[in-house]
């Protein structure tokens, strides 16, 4: 979502006459799009902003007469640790969060207004902590201003051959270690209708895969255009209706908020790939209730049941947290046994991290930090050789794939399979956005290789060229 929001932020500023770059050395405003998940990405914050003050002050004392650089930090940090940050880096022009960068020229004029009374190296106004908090919830002003903002500018026309579309905001479920209902807010999804249009702008403009972003995106309900209310499932056949777009994805779910019409969908809709990312979290009971995840182990496995009923090839990614205060052996042996029952294609799996401001993190039961990385070892040696295995499965088959970017070596391309692996082959840069055959000569660790074939295709049905892997995988590689 963050890229998702860094895209958007760029269609802002474009009228102001900004255009990216690709490094801070000479950039005119810095933006740090932050995320508060877990302890370790925010701390990156503050680390990197030390950086940028090293940066910005060399810079002034370079050029006195020259405006120095705004720097701002936008996303969760920002939203949690508003006037914290800007207390303890006073030189920070801007601080905003997820909520209010369509107000970015606003707050620009109002940080250049600063600069105006003149610049003493410490910071504006002599680095007394004047910077510019914006933190309020407007959501739907928001995204009314965001899709004007795209359309006039024609920054969609940048968006290549797959793209993301936030189509619902923030969570009700208040999972007691997750600070996403505070940084993010309450649930909202944006109206059919709108998201319909920015969807074909992305598609006009030569996207071909869209994946449907939230929080919590199955509880996805959205005011349809007749006045009713779009689910996930009717969205997403709605979706399947434009001309040009071949393939959806959507994450990140709730298993609470799966029901038999999203279940449905993957069995009958061509274009939604064969890949479903549920997080379980755990496997115990005792830690699922503790956590407020309001399933249970039993139940979690039914919804695996349900969609693999329902889409037999399709591949289960999840995410696992080992840790949580009071998890005892027993409680992480259950959640071995839930990751061996699904057999994974990818997972995410991480320490507990402890965020400020949730119940979880007040517990007295706090796992030992040795314990929680001898856990995590176990589990993600698990994960591994089950997205290992679930690769090799591919190898000698024939499946379609979408080449969406160049590769590291000469002549190289990449692409996501239908079951989001990464698929590198040699091929020219021509082929790129496009769909083709590709034979699977190799597996590695966290992609594929592969040898492409026959002729490019132009978004018809994909499940022709696909064979059902077999139901076995593990821990995803991460894309930053």
């Amino acid at each position: 979502m963050n890229v998702y929001d860094s895209a958007r932020m760029a269609d802002v500023l474009a009228p102001l006459g900004y255009a990216r770059v690709d490094g801070p050395e000479q950039a005119d405003m810095i933006i740090l799009n932050t995320c508060h998940i877990r302890e370790k990405a925010a701390e990156k914050v503050y680390s990197e902003l030390g950086r940028l003050r090293d940066l910005k002050q060399q810079r002034a004392a370079e050029n006195p007469d020259a405006q120095p650089p705004i720097l701002a930090v936008a996303g969760c940090v920002a939203q949690a640790e508003g006037a914290e940050m800007l207390a303890r880096a006073p030189f920070l022009d801007i601080v905003f969060g997820p909520q209010t960068y369509h107000r970015l020229p606003e707050m620009i004029a109002r940080a250049e207004r600063a600069t105006s009374q003149g610049w003493q190296g410490g910071g504006r106004n002599g680095g007394r902590g004047a910077g510019v908090l914006d933190t309020e919830f407007p959501v739907v002003t928001k995204f009314d201003h965001l899709s004007n903002a795209a359309a006039s500018t024609g920054t969609m026309a940048g968006a290549g051959c797959s793209a993301f579309l936030t189509i619902q905001e923030g969570c009700d479920k208040f999972c007691t270690f997750c600070v996403v209902p505070y940084t993010r807010g309450a649930e909202f999804s944006r109206p059919g209708l709108a998201v319909l249009v920015e969807c074909r702008g992305l598609v006009d403009a030569g996207v071909r895969e869209v994946t449907l972003l939230g929080q919590n995106v199955n509880a996805y309900h959205g005011v349809a255009p007749n006045g009713g209310t779009w689910d996930l499932a009717e969205l997403i056949v709605q979706l399947a209706k434009i001309e040009g777009l071949t393939r959806i994805r959507y994450t990140t779910s709730h298993p609470r908020d799966m029901n038999e019409r999203l279940y449905a969908a993957h069995g009958d809709c061509d274009k939604l790939m064969p890949y479903m990312h549920l997080p379980a979290q755990s496997g115990s009971d005792r830690i699922l209730a503790a956590m407020n995840r309001g399933y249970t182990a039993t139940e979690y496995l039914s919804s695996v049941a349900r969609l693999r009923q329902a889409r037999p090839d399709i591949a289960i990614s999840g995410d696992f947290i080992v840790g949580f205060p009071g998890e005892s052996e027993a409680d992480f042996e259950a959640t071995m046994e839930l990751v061996r029952a699904v057999n994974y294609a990818q997972a995410y799996s991480f320490k507990y991290s402890a965020r400020p401001g949730t119940p979880a993190a007040l517990l007295e039961t706090q796992v030992p930090e040795d314990v929680r990385a001898t856990r995590l070892q176990r589990l993600q040696t698990l994960l591994d050789s089950q997205q290992q295995a679930f690769n090799r499965q591919m190898v000698g088959r024939r499946i379609c794939l979408l080449l969406d970017r160049r590769g590291r070596r000469p002549g190289q391309l990449v692409g996501r399979s239908p079951y989001m692996q990464a698929v590198h082959l040699n091929g020219p840069a021509t082929m790129l956005g496009q769909l083709v055959d590709v034979d699977i000569t190799a597996a590695h660790a966290n992609s594929l290789a592969g040898q492409l074939v026959g002729q490019v295709l132009h978004g018809g049905p994909e499940r022709a060229t696909q064979s059902a892997p077999a139901n076995v995988s593990g821990s995803m590689e991460q894309i930053v």
